[in-house]
């Protein structure tokens, strides 16, 4: 190791004397050739090096800049699907809101407005909790409406909220009639989370599927002519006394989120009030 170094340093100062000696005599130009042709390929490394440090370090440093350009669009994309969300549950807030406004206008009856904060699930929805309770003055039993049509009844009051009992509670039962047919009958949950109408079988000739079917108002209970459902199947299997329509209620029991408390007069028809009900 030694030796190369002493040698590379021998080299050095042999091209420096000669290059000395060339210059001294006379051949300053000769010279100069000379040095360019050793320094040239020397700079011209340095220069390279130098460019392709520099290049990486530009590079290295742009692809920072975009790395961090991406994580802030990908956050701000993030912010505006958050945003666009909110403004789209606001806007379907308030569509709900001014359609139950606007059917609380136009009942001829005394109502109540609720908005819906819990709900029991066994399979399917038995029952809903609402924010209305004993402070509100809400009695026992009084029927719960959506737009769409019937919900259910009260069936505990509590301090600050009531249990309503839906119609696909197995415990539950209600007047009703076909509004095509006027076959009147009763409907009843299920065990498995439906709606079926029964009906007897003489006055069940002409009950199609499609057929829209609302509260009977029998009992003064409910008023008359608020909407429950559709006929989905027709069974008239064999010579029973009764026969059963299996029915898809007017209302989607999971998403309704706002209700009307009807807590005045029970005796009006109401079928006018809705568009399904007639």
């Amino acid at each position: 190791m030694k030796i190369r170094k002493f040698a590379l340093l021998a080299a050095i100062v042999g091209v420096c004397l000669l290059l000395l000696t060339l210059q001294t005599r006379g051949y300053g130009a000769t010279a100069r050739d000379l040095l360019a042709l050793v320094t040239t390929p020397i700079q011209a490394s340095v220069s390279r090096a130098h460019r392709a440090a520099f290049g990486a370090w530009d590079t290295y440093r742009d692809w920072k800049n975009v790395r961090a350009e991406n994580h802030r669009l990908r956050d701000e994309n993030q912010q505006l699907r958050v945003e666009a969300l909110r403004v789209g549950e606001t806007e379907d807030e308030n569509r709900r809101l001014r359609h139950l406004l606007a059917l609380q206008q136009r009942l001829p009856l005394t109502t109540l407005s609720g908005e819906i904060i819990a709900r029991d699930w066994g399979g399917w929805i038995r029952s809903l909790t609402v924010n209305r309770g004993r402070g509100d003055h809400v009695p026992r039993l009084t029927a719960v409406i959506s737009p769409d049509g019937l919900i259910g009844r009260i069936v505990d009051v509590r301090s600050g909220v009531s249990i309503v009992q839906v119609l696909t509670d197995p415990a539950s039962t209600v007047g009703a009639h076909v509004v095509r047919t006027r076959t009147p009958g009763i409907v009843e949950g299920d065990a498995r989370g439906t709606l079926r109408f029964k009906y007897m079988a003489r006055d069940g000739a002409g009950i199609q599927i499609g057929d829209a079917l609302v509260t009977s108002g029998q009992g003064g209970l409910f008023p008359r002519g608020i909407p429950i459902g559709r006929v989905r199947a027709v069974d008239e299997r064999g010579p029973a006394l009764f026969y059963y329509a299996a029915l898809d209620p007017a209302v989607d029991f999971a998403r309704v989120d706002e209700v009307l408390l009807v807590t005045g007069d029970t005796r009006h028809d109401l079928a006018a009030h809705f568009p399904t009900g007639g």
